[in-house]
Protein backbone atom coordinates (compact mmCIF):
# COMPACT_ATOMS: atom_id res chain seq x y z
CA UNK A 1 0.00 0.00 0.00
CA UNK A 2 1.50 3.37 -1.02
CA UNK A 3 1.78 6.35 1.37
CA UNK A 4 -1.25 8.21 0.00
CA UNK A 5 -3.52 5.17 0.40
CA UNK A 6 -2.24 4.61 3.94
CA UNK A 7 -3.06 8.21 4.91
CA UNK A 8 -6.54 7.89 3.39
CA UNK A 9 -7.14 4.61 5.23
CA UNK A 10 -6.12 6.19 8.58
CA UNK A 11 -8.45 9.16 7.95
CA UNK A 12 -11.39 6.82 7.27
CA UNK A 13 -10.71 4.83 10.44
CA UNK A 14 -10.43 7.99 12.52
CA UNK A 15 -13.68 9.38 11.13
CA UNK A 16 -15.48 6.10 11.89
CA UNK A 17 -14.10 6.11 15.44
CA UNK A 18 -15.34 9.66 16.06
CA UNK A 19 -18.83 8.89 14.71
CA UNK A 20 -19.19 5.74 16.83
CA UNK A 21 -17.98 7.47 19.99
CA UNK A 22 -20.12 10.55 19.37
CA UNK A 23 -23.12 8.22 19.15
CA UNK A 24 -22.08 6.43 22.36
CA UNK A 25 -21.75 9.74 24.17
CA UNK A 26 -25.18 10.81 22.99
CA UNK A 27 -26.68 7.49 24.11
CA UNK A 28 -25.13 7.81 27.57
CA UNK A 29 -26.51 11.32 27.88
CA UNK A 30 -29.98 10.19 26.80
CA UNK A 31 -29.82 7.34 29.30
CA UNK A 32 -28.89 9.77 32.05
CA UNK A 33 -31.89 11.96 31.19
CA UNK A 34 -34.21 8.94 31.13
CA UNK A 35 -32.98 7.86 34.55
CA UNK A 36 -34.14 11.20 35.98
CA UNK A 37 -37.62 11.38 34.41
CA UNK A 38 -40.26 11.35 37.16
CA UNK A 39 -43.82 10.19 36.34
CA UNK A 40 -46.48 12.84 36.88
CA UNK A 41 -48.01 10.79 39.71
CA UNK A 42 -44.82 10.93 41.82
CA UNK A 43 -43.13 13.70 43.82
CA UNK A 44 -39.92 15.00 42.25
CA UNK A 45 -37.55 12.95 44.40
CA UNK A 46 -38.94 9.64 43.12
CA UNK A 47 -36.73 9.27 40.06
CA UNK A 48 -36.27 5.81 38.48
CA UNK A 49 -32.84 5.63 40.12
CA UNK A 50 -34.27 6.39 43.57
CA UNK A 51 -37.14 3.93 43.14
CA UNK A 52 -34.68 1.22 42.16
CA UNK A 53 -32.89 1.82 45.47
CA UNK A 54 -36.03 1.57 47.62
CA UNK A 55 -37.88 -1.16 45.67
CA UNK A 56 -36.31 -4.18 47.46
CA UNK A 57 -37.92 -3.04 50.71
CA UNK A 58 -41.40 -3.01 49.20
CA UNK A 59 -41.51 -5.82 46.62
CA UNK A 60 -43.21 -8.17 49.08
CA UNK A 61 -46.47 -6.19 48.75
CA UNK A 62 -46.88 -6.65 44.98
CA UNK A 63 -45.66 -5.65 41.56
CA UNK A 64 -47.03 -2.13 41.07
CA UNK A 65 -44.22 0.39 41.49
CA UNK A 66 -46.60 3.18 42.49
CA UNK A 67 -47.38 1.31 45.71
CA UNK A 68 -43.66 1.35 46.60
CA UNK A 69 -43.71 5.13 46.20
CA UNK A 70 -46.95 5.50 48.17
CA UNK A 71 -45.64 3.41 51.07
CA UNK A 72 -42.37 5.30 51.08
CA UNK A 73 -44.26 8.59 51.25
CA UNK A 74 -45.86 7.44 54.53
CA UNK A 75 -42.49 7.45 56.30
CA UNK A 76 -42.73 10.95 57.75
CA UNK A 77 -46.45 10.86 58.53
CA UNK A 78 -48.91 9.46 61.06
CA UNK A 79 -49.38 6.71 58.47
CA UNK A 80 -46.06 5.12 59.47
CA UNK A 81 -48.11 2.65 61.55
CA UNK A 82 -50.06 1.65 58.44
CA UNK A 83 -46.87 1.37 56.38
CA UNK A 84 -45.39 -1.03 58.91
CA UNK A 85 -48.64 -2.99 59.06
CA UNK A 86 -48.62 -3.44 55.28
CA UNK A 87 -45.00 -4.60 55.40
CA UNK A 88 -45.86 -7.34 57.91
CA UNK A 89 -46.45 -5.86 61.38
CA UNK A 90 -50.09 -6.90 61.40
CA UNK A 91 -52.30 -9.65 62.84
CA UNK A 92 -51.26 -12.07 60.08
CA UNK A 93 -47.55 -11.30 60.55
CA UNK A 94 -47.22 -11.33 56.73
CA UNK A 95 -46.93 -8.53 54.17
CA UNK A 96 -50.28 -7.32 52.86
CA UNK A 97 -50.67 -7.86 49.11
CA UNK A 98 -51.85 -4.75 47.23
CA UNK A 99 -53.48 -4.82 43.80
CA UNK A 100 -55.55 -2.67 41.47
CA UNK A 101 -58.79 -4.56 40.82
CA UNK A 102 -62.16 -4.30 39.17
CA UNK A 103 -64.04 -4.52 42.46
CA UNK A 104 -67.33 -5.39 40.77
CA UNK A 105 -65.82 -8.79 39.95
CA UNK A 106 -65.65 -9.53 43.67
CA UNK A 107 -69.23 -8.37 44.16
CA UNK A 108 -71.51 -5.90 42.34
CA UNK A 109 -71.96 -4.25 45.75
CA UNK A 110 -68.31 -3.16 45.66
CA UNK A 111 -68.34 -1.62 42.17
CA UNK A 112 -68.22 1.97 43.43
CA UNK A 113 -65.88 1.36 46.38
CA UNK A 114 -62.51 3.09 46.24
CA UNK A 115 -60.76 0.22 48.01
CA UNK A 116 -61.32 -2.95 49.99
CA UNK A 117 -59.42 -4.57 52.82
CA UNK A 118 -59.77 -8.33 52.38
CA UNK A 119 -58.80 -11.43 54.34
CA UNK A 120 -58.40 -14.76 52.55
CA UNK A 121 -57.34 -17.56 54.86
CA UNK A 122 -54.39 -16.19 56.82
CA UNK A 123 -53.44 -13.67 54.13
CA UNK A 124 -54.43 -10.01 53.98
CA UNK A 125 -55.09 -8.05 50.78
CA UNK A 126 -55.84 -4.47 49.86
CA UNK A 127 -57.68 -4.10 46.57
CA UNK A 128 -57.69 -0.60 45.06
CA UNK A 129 -60.36 0.26 42.51
CA UNK A 130 -58.66 0.16 39.10
CA UNK A 131 -60.11 3.59 38.25
CA UNK A 132 -57.41 5.03 40.55
CA UNK A 133 -54.44 3.69 38.57
CA UNK A 134 -53.54 7.24 37.52
CA UNK A 135 -54.09 8.86 40.91
CA UNK A 136 -51.17 10.67 42.56
CA UNK A 137 -49.05 8.39 44.73
CA UNK A 138 -49.76 10.70 47.69
CA UNK A 139 -53.51 10.11 47.44
CA UNK A 140 -52.91 6.36 47.26
CA UNK A 141 -50.67 6.66 50.33
CA UNK A 142 -53.54 8.24 52.29
CA UNK A 143 -55.96 5.56 51.09
CA UNK A 144 -53.53 2.79 52.08
CA UNK A 145 -53.16 4.28 55.54
CA UNK A 146 -56.91 3.69 55.96
CA UNK A 147 -57.11 0.20 54.49
CA UNK A 148 -54.12 -1.10 56.47
CA UNK A 149 -56.19 -0.78 59.66
CA UNK A 150 -58.61 -3.49 58.51
CA UNK A 151 -56.72 -6.63 59.51
CA UNK A 152 -59.44 -9.17 60.29
CA UNK A 153 -62.90 -10.25 59.19
CA UNK A 154 -64.57 -7.93 61.71
CA UNK A 155 -65.52 -4.33 61.08
CA UNK A 156 -67.48 -1.67 62.93
CA UNK A 157 -68.52 1.96 62.93
CA UNK A 158 -65.73 2.69 65.40
CA UNK A 159 -63.15 1.01 63.14
CA UNK A 160 -64.32 2.91 60.07
CA UNK A 161 -64.32 6.19 61.99
CA UNK A 162 -60.75 5.58 63.08
CA UNK A 163 -59.69 4.54 59.56
CA UNK A 164 -61.31 7.53 57.84
CA UNK A 165 -59.76 9.88 60.39
CA UNK A 166 -56.34 8.32 59.84
CA UNK A 167 -56.77 8.81 56.08
CA UNK A 168 -57.71 12.47 56.52
CA UNK A 169 -54.81 13.19 58.87
CA UNK A 170 -52.31 11.48 56.57
CA UNK A 171 -53.60 13.36 53.51
CA UNK A 172 -53.27 16.64 55.40
CA UNK A 173 -49.64 15.73 56.20
CA UNK A 174 -48.90 14.50 52.67
CA UNK A 175 -50.00 17.85 51.23
CA UNK A 176 -47.59 19.68 53.52
CA UNK A 177 -44.72 17.41 52.50
CA UNK A 178 -45.67 16.95 48.82
CA UNK A 179 -48.09 19.73 47.75
CA UNK A 180 -47.81 18.58 44.13
CA UNK A 181 -49.99 15.58 45.12
CA UNK A 182 -53.07 17.82 45.07
CA UNK A 183 -54.13 17.02 41.50
CA UNK A 184 -57.83 17.82 41.60
CA UNK A 185 -58.48 16.13 38.28
CA UNK A 186 -58.18 12.83 40.19
CA UNK A 187 -61.36 11.43 41.74
CA UNK A 188 -59.27 9.98 44.57
CA UNK A 189 -57.83 13.43 45.36
CA UNK A 190 -61.39 14.78 45.46
CA UNK A 191 -62.22 12.11 48.05
CA UNK A 192 -59.15 13.00 50.10
CA UNK A 193 -59.92 16.73 50.00
CA UNK A 194 -63.49 16.04 51.18
CA UNK A 195 -62.11 14.16 54.17
CA UNK A 196 -59.59 16.90 54.86
CA UNK A 197 -62.38 19.49 54.97
CA UNK A 198 -64.31 17.36 57.48
CA UNK A 199 -61.18 17.08 59.61
CA UNK A 200 -60.61 20.83 59.52
CA UNK A 201 -64.29 21.56 60.20
CA UNK A 202 -64.03 19.43 63.35
CA UNK A 203 -60.90 21.31 64.44
CA UNK A 204 -58.76 18.24 63.71
CA UNK A 205 -61.01 15.87 65.66
CA UNK A 206 -63.18 13.07 64.24
CA UNK A 207 -66.42 14.94 65.03
CA UNK A 208 -67.66 15.38 61.45
CA UNK A 209 -65.94 12.31 60.03
CA UNK A 210 -67.83 10.22 62.60
CA UNK A 211 -71.11 11.80 61.49
CA UNK A 212 -70.29 10.98 57.88
CA UNK A 213 -69.53 7.36 58.77
CA UNK A 214 -72.80 7.04 60.70
CA UNK A 215 -74.76 8.35 57.72
CA UNK A 216 -73.01 6.13 55.16
CA UNK A 217 -75.53 3.63 53.79
CA UNK A 218 -72.73 1.14 53.13
CA UNK A 219 -72.14 0.87 56.86
CA UNK A 220 -75.76 0.60 58.01
CA UNK A 221 -75.40 -3.05 59.09
CA UNK A 222 -72.11 -2.62 60.94
CA UNK A 223 -71.97 -3.06 64.73
CA UNK A 224 -70.79 -0.14 66.83
CA UNK A 225 -67.53 -1.81 67.86
CA UNK A 226 -65.05 -4.47 66.71
CA UNK A 227 -61.89 -6.03 68.27
CA UNK A 228 -59.32 -3.28 68.84
CA UNK A 229 -61.90 -0.55 68.22
CA UNK A 230 -64.06 -0.42 71.32
CA UNK A 231 -64.55 3.32 71.51
CA UNK A 232 -66.43 5.78 69.33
Amino acid sequence: MNLKLKKLFVKVLLASFLVVNAGAGSFAKDNDITSQVVPKQYPAKYTPVYIKQIAPGYKSVGQDEIFYVALDMLKDTTGMYSRNAILGSNLSQRPVKIEFRDLSQISPDYATFDALGWKKGKKLYIYINQKHRNAPAGALAALLSHEALHQDEFNSLAEETYAWTMEAVVWDEILKLYPESNDESSSLVKRENTLKKLLEKGNYTNKYIKKSVMQNSGYKNLPSYSPGFEDL
